[in-house]
């Protein structure tokens, strides 16, 4: 169930009770802009974003867009992908994880040479401008796992199976054109003397003006390109599979869910942009994704519709140290030790890469807890391999 809090013109709906004062004031300032809708909803992993909270939903009526309310890393997201193996070998999991860094460019890596344009996202619209001009770059950032907090792991599920997943998004692509649509949104409300203070980092955009419409455009087209990208790792993975375990292996349809987009919806009976950043669609029945982190558990869930969240639930166990501060602060041995004593072929290689250690993080058990009137758990995951951007 969500904590309230009624100080501002909308009401602040939060799935957690330890939310850092920065990430609050942006929830607040969320809240007190004039086309919010309802109410705001802030996920149990949210923490502190660029304008707006990452596990923020913020709905919008006016038809207003708000490209820093979506953020840099358009259509990033999660997919999963049950085998038909109940086990699988050390020796086995290390060819695959060898293979896994030789073939997918890790971090700022990309192709050297420009995949087919079979696996690119059609373009349907005449005009996308950066898309237009970022196209070339894109053929070689297809197919690339990216850096942060992006990951491939190997897991072994409650169900007994082993699984596939992987967290990626739009690359260079995605951050061109949030850039780009929030330059123009912050020399447009400047002209019109927005009523935003530009120091909320939150410039918006109509969607019937021709800057919003080109913007909603070329987001779709980034959401569409990180589904992609996140398909066609998976089949590379999947012919690694194939070709260096000896008994054949079957694979379930992959399930693909994103969490920094932002679409048109109904809610309340009334038709609204719902923003979400850091958060995932949870509409009653949905099969999602919910990461740890490299040291913890990871869940299949399926969503409960809950209204009060605009339909939604977080996108992984949220950050509760910055990447400088988790570098700075955490044990390197400490953290190794944890990881090695449950056997998980992890990416924690020297004391840099303690960014992404699983003591950066919230604990996920505690984030499921707050939010099981948004989603139901069907399946564990527990990492057994990690390969890190």
């Amino acid at each position: 169930m969500f904590n309230i809090i009624n100080t501002e013109k909308k009401p602040i709906k939060l799935w957690l009770d330890d939310i850092e004062d920065a990430a609050l004031a942006q929830a607040k300032n969320l809240a007190n802009l004039p086309f919010a809708f309802r109410h705001i909803a802030i996920m149990p992993d949210s923490h502190l974003g660029y304008g707006m909270p990452i596990g923020g939903v913020l709905a919008t009526k006016d038809k207003v867009i708000i490209p820093n309310a979506v953020g840099v890393d358009i259509g990033c997201g999660m997919c999963a992908v049950r085998t038909s193996l109940d086990d699988i070998q050390i020796e086995e999991l290390k060819v695959v994880m060898g293979n896994i860094r030789k073939t997918i460019p890790l971090g700022f890596k990309h192709h050297r040479e420009r995949q087919d344009k079979i696996h690119m996202p059609n373009i349907i619209h005449d005009e996308l401008t950066v898309v237009d001009r970022q196209y070339i770059r894109a053929l070689k950032q297809i197919g690339t796992l990216g850096g942060g907090n992006h990951f491939i792991e190997i897991q072994k599920g409650s169900d007994g199976a082993i699984w596939i997943m992987i967290h990626s998004g739009s690359r260079n692509l995605g951050k061109q054109v949030a850039d780009y649509y929030n330059r123009v949104a912050i020399k447009l409300n400047e002209k019109w003397r927005s009523k935003v203070p530009k120091s909320w980092q939150l410039a918006f955009l109509p969607l019937d003006s021709d800057e919003g419409n080109a913007y909603y455009k070329e987001m779709k087209y980034c959401v569409e390109f990180a589904f992609k990208n996140r398909f066609l790792m998976m089949e590379r993975i999947k012919e690694m599979f194939v070709d260096n375990i000896s008994i054949d292996i079957e694979f379930d349809e992959m399930i693909n869910i994103a969490h920094n987009y932002a679409a048109i919806e109904n809610h309340f009976r009334e038709n609204v942009m719902v923003h979400r950043k850091g958060a995932t669609l949870a509409s009653d029945g949905l099969l999602g994704i919910i990461p740890g982190s490299q040291g913890s558990k990871s869940y299949i869930v399926r969503g409960l519709g809950n209204q009060d969240s605009f339909r939604s639930c977080s996108h992984g166990a949220g950050r509760k140290m910055g990447r400088k501060q988790a570098i700075r602060e955490l044990d390197y041995e400490k953290e190794v030790k944890k990881l090695d004593s449950q056997g998980i072929l992890h990416s924690i290689r020297g004391k840099k890469d303690l960014d992404e250690a699983s003591g950066a993080y919230k604990d996920i058990n505690k984030v499921m807890s707050d939010q099981t009137d948004l989603v139901d758990i069907v399946v564990e995951l527990s990492p057994l391999g990690v390969v890190k951007g």
